[in-house]
């Protein structure tokens, strides 16, 4: 299976590290299924470090072979569990649960306003599970641990012109 990471450099050799800020699944290296997402991510990324380049690293995963040897999680949808998953780490306050890699939902720029209000307590659960239901939602893959990125082949970095 082909997966993408935006970035504003290339990343041939993925690593774990921990970011600067929560995000959904905890610490890992983050990719996804869909280009378009990743470039958008690459050029956010370029502009937020006044770079003028963005660049799509594009890799091989053998999805079916970490399914049966590597420990992970995978929502197939924006349900209850994800809810409360993604909720818990963007608060800091989500586990280390020795998963290896994880799979589903991106909580992006486009569910922001919906995700603040659950967490303020403006919106109940289920009124946040309905809103996210008519969104398109992008997906993310997360290498969690060492162990998922040698499933992992590097193919090629593209790089491309950030417009300010």
């Amino acid at each position: 299976m082909v997966v993408y990471h935006g970035s504003d450099t290339a990343v041939p050799h993925p690593e774990i590290r921990k970011a600067d800020r929560a995000l959904d699944f905890g610490v890992g290296f983050y990719t996804t299924l869909n280009k378009v997402q990743a470039e958008s991510f690459a050029a956010k990324v370029a502009e937020r470090r006044h770079s003028s380049k963005g660049f799509l690293s594009i890799y091989e995963a053998d999805i079916e072979a970490m399914k049966t040897t590597l420990y992970f999680k995978w929502f197939e949808k924006a349900d209850g569990e994800w809810l409360d998953f993604v909720s818990n780490h963007r608060n800091g306050i989500g586990q280390d649960e020795g998963f290896d890699f994880v799979y589903g939902p991106v909580a992006n720029d486009t569910i922001f306003k919906t995700f603040i209000a659950y967490q303020s307590g403006i919106l109940s659960r289920e009124e946040t599970l309905d809103r996210l239901k008519v969104r398109k939602l992008y997906n993310q893959l997360v290498f969690a641990s060492l162990k998922s990125l040698s499933f992992l082949s590097f193919v090629e970095s593209v790089s491309f012109e950030v417009k300010p």
